[in-house]
């Protein structure tokens, strides 16, 4: 494989997963915002109304930022039947198609979050809820998160590739 696609790989990879390791404690932020709204509804009675709204942003950025990670670790859900007695060409070449198919469904899902996000910053969206957040904030997250999953999925293309070609990147 050339140069660039290793550097690439390497680069791609290294980012997503320091990126993943920190989202995993994004968990901590939404069991204390949910925490927060706990003990403000019992003990001072008076309900946060941006804790539930909070949450879900908070949520969102953990599984779309972490999702690259998952794709890097291989934690997606697979049909292990006959795929765990393939050898490792014919696993390539089956990871090879789907990760099309997956790059071709982020593609599609990160132009319509661009479009999302362009339009909730011209018309300074916002959420329909008590609080009324503006909604461009979380809808970049997203944009990020989708981002960095087809980045990654192009890496596990190439590192399908060069399965195939017989060296590992």
């Amino acid at each position: 494989m050339p140069r660039f696609f290793r550097a690439y790989v390497r680069y791609v990879d290294g980012f997503n997963y320091y990126a993943g390791r920190l989202m995993m404690y994004g968990f901590f932020i939404i069991v204390a915002i949910l925490l927060w709204s706990t003990i403000s509804k019992a003990m001072f009675t008076i309900p946060a109304f941006w804790t539930l709204e909070m949450a879900q942003f908070a949520l969102v950025a953990y599984y779309l930022v972490g999702g690259a990670y998952s794709i890097q670790m291989g934690s997606n859900v697979r049909m292990d039947l006959f795929y765990g007695n393939w050898s490792t060409r014919k696993k390539a070449v089956f990871d090879s198609f789907t990760v099309l198919l997956l790059i071709l469904y982020l593609g599609v899902l990160l132009y319509g979050a661009i479009s999302s996000t362009m339009y909730a910053i011209d018309y300074q969206e916002r959420s329909p809820s008590l609080w009324r957040p503006l909604m461009w904030p979380i809808k970049s997250v997203m944009c990020f998160g989708i981002f960095l999953m087809l980045l990654q999925a192009f890496s596990e293309l190439l590192k399908d590739i060069a399965k195939l070609r017989g060296a590992e990147i």
